[in-house]
């Protein structure tokens, strides 16, 4: 019994060449002959992944098993070279007639193209993993919501799994990817505290403290955030739930009158493109934070990540992006990184209410917290590689 061949593999290169062949002067015939040139090629290619026979078997072989398992084992082995073979020869054909180089050739601008891509992986990749989670929080918000029938009413305890849910996540991420720790949470009053941190080129440390805070203490730290934060599409649930806000300065009063914690960043989008691994705070002479904290009268708790910087970096030494940003305050300035550093967020000690300080003392004694909080727990300025190490040291450094 004969089984059917797979003879159309079997033509040789030269004569694939030979039919997208043509002379100069006959235009149709020769677009005809190249249209029939990848017919063939298709249906060779098509001939050659359904064959279930070796390229080289005829009508007519014995198709009989080898009396020895060793010999059909290599047998098999054969096939499978062969196979292998031709799939790279005709995909090496294909490249080259798509691109009219030659093979070597190929090989090298692939290369040469790959290392061009790799400072925009660098770029980009870290964007991809955090809105990943990010969206991946959303929707799992999005889904809860539905099953439980619920309303906007975002304080109810029917939230608290949903919470929780997206809290483990965070939390999670945090852990794995950058070891996460967070030292000085006794620090944070019973009641209500403003929180002033330090900026990063992300608040990614800033939502891991979030996270934590609510898994040890079971506290929701509202938060404060730039006016862009909220135009991106797709977040407004997991943004209405975890209490953040544009917030004009009446707001922020009542959050913390409320009896809640609630957390800002004077910086705020100027520290995270234009600070560097030197980790200057960029405040200007914004005071606003201070005025809150004494018109709700309430403890200021200063806050700092260690290698904050070594994470993620910006690209705001570059004069166009700095001159952009100034023209158009839009976030323009590209960020990197996304480096598995150790982070750690260290809680300095509150500054208490004084109803005879002004905001402008405040908000310096505030920054002279941060600041002190920096050198003691940042070298500077920031090496990459030596916060990469850090994942391994168990021990805390104070430098």
């Amino acid at each position: 019994m004969s089984h059917s061949s797979c003879s159309g593999t079997a033509l040789p290169l030269g004569f694939l060449c030979s039919m997208s062949s043509h002379s100069p002067g006959d235009g149709a015939a020769a677009a005809g002959s190249q249209v029939l040139s990848w017919f063939h090629l298709m249906l060779m290619l098509g001939s050659l992944l359904d064959c279930s026979q070796p390229c080289s078997q005829q009508e007519g072989e014995s198709t009989q098993p080898w009396p020895a398992t060793e010999m059909l084992s290599r047998s098999k082995s054969n096939i499978s070279e062969q196979k292998l073979v031709n799939y790279m020869t005709y995909l090496n054909y294909i490249l080259e007639e798509l691109t009219g180089l030659e093979y070597p050739k190929i090989i090298w601008i692939t290369y040469l193209l790959l290392l061009l891509l790799i400072p925009f992986i660098m770029l980009f990749a870290f964007h991809i993993i955090l809105f990943g989670v990010l969206y991946f929080s959303s929707l799992l918000l999005n889904v809860y919501k539905k099953k439980n029938y619920l309303n906007g009413d975002y304080s109810s305890k029917l939230w608290d799994n949903g919470k929780q849910m997206v809290v483990c996540l965070w939390d999670l991420y945090g852990k794995l990817w950058h070891g996460y720790e967070l030292h000085g949470v006794e620090k944070i009053p019973e009641g209500p505290a403003l929180i002033v941190y330090y900026h990063g080129a992300t608040p990614l440390d800033y939502l891991y403290f979030i996270a934590r805070l609510c898994n040890q203490k079971g506290r929701l730290c509202h938060s404060v955030a730039d006016h862009f934060t909220f135009k991106i599409p797709g977040i407004k649930l997991l943004l209405d739930l975890f209490g953040v806000m544009h917030g004009g300065r009446e707001e922020c009063v009542q959050i913390l009158k409320n009896g809640h914690l609630l957390g800002v960043s004077p910086g705020g989008v100027r520290e995270a493109f234009f600070s560097d691994e030197n980790y200057n705070l960029l405040w200007g002479n914004r005071k606003g934070f201070a005025q809150v904290a004494i018109d709700a009268k309430v403890p200021i708790v200063p806050m700092f990540t260690q290698n904050l910087r070594e994470g993620y970096r910006t690209l705001g030494k570059i004069w166009s992006f700095r001159w952009l940003y100034e023209y158009s305050r839009l976030p323009v300035v590209p960020l990197y990184g996304g480096f598995p550093v150790k982070f750690r967020t260290y809680i300095g000690d509150p500054i208490p209410y004084d109803p005879n300080i002004t905001a402008a003392e405040l908000a310096e004694k505030a920054k002279t917290a941060i600041q002190s909080l920096r050198d003691r727990h940042q070298k500077r300025p920031g090496n990459i590689i030596r916060a990469l190490l850090e994942r391994f040291d168990k021990h805390q450094k104070d430098y």
